[in-house]
């Protein structure tokens, strides 16, 4: 069974971030708050890890179009081929936000994604996260967590979203309540084309 671990944005406690490192660099899986709403990830280094959300989500790994969570801009580099000035001042302006940029993905992509030539990016506009991803030193992978309900597409409540995934994570991060928008969804690999319009107004473009 999950632990439900409390959090607080304004100010995340070393203490409990050090506990949900712990979990993720033992290849477990973690539901966090993000700037939008709560997503279900894990280290991007652990293959099994990657396995058992593609599971859950009852897609094929490779298939996967998950986005990586990374904690500034200086990760960049490592996953994503050189971009031009233009496409980075784009993006200086819109993160830490709630946007995901789909950008094209570079050769130091982790194994099981080494076919994408795209990738996800995605920097939160929330400090728990944040601190997760640099406390961790690399990214995460996310997805988001979506409800079978249709009319409330995204659970907001922290106790519901433990109440429902408790027996298929290993840590529920309580940060307060989510949001029910996802991200904004922006192509930056061509001329910029909005994928998703989300909670992200699109003045950045």
């Amino acid at each position: 069974m999950a632990e439900f671990i409390r959090i607080y944005n304004e100010n995340p406690n070393p203490k409990e971030i050090a506990k949900v490192i712990k979990v993720l660099q033992a290849g477990g899986l973690v539901i966090y708050p993000t700037d939008t709403v709560y997503g279900l990830g894990c280290d991007i280094t652990k293959p099994k890890a990657l396995e058992k959300i593609a599971q859950i989500k009852g897609i094929k790994l490779e298939k996967a179009n998950w986005s990586f969570i990374c904690n500034d801009l200086s990760h960049l580099s490592d996953y994503v081929k050189q971009i031009d000035s233009a496409t980075f001042k784009i993006l200086k302006r819109a993160l830490p936000g709630p946007y995901t940029f789909i950008l094209p993905g570079s050769k130091n992509l982790p194994k099981v994604f080494k076919k994408k030539k795209t990738v996800g990016i995605r920097i939160p506009d929330n400090s728990i996260i944040r601190t997760l991803v640099q406390e961790l030193g690399n990214p995460l992978v996310s997805t988001s967590i979506r409800d079978d309900d249709d009319v409330l597409e995204y659970t907001t409540d922290p106790e519901l979203i433990f109440e429902k995934w408790q027996n298929l994570v290993d840590v529920v991060i309580d940060g307060g309540y989510g949001g029910n928008e996802a991200s904004t969804v922006i192509d930056l690999t061509e001329e910029p084309e909005v994928i998703r319009e989300g909670k992200g107004s699109l003045d950045i473009l």
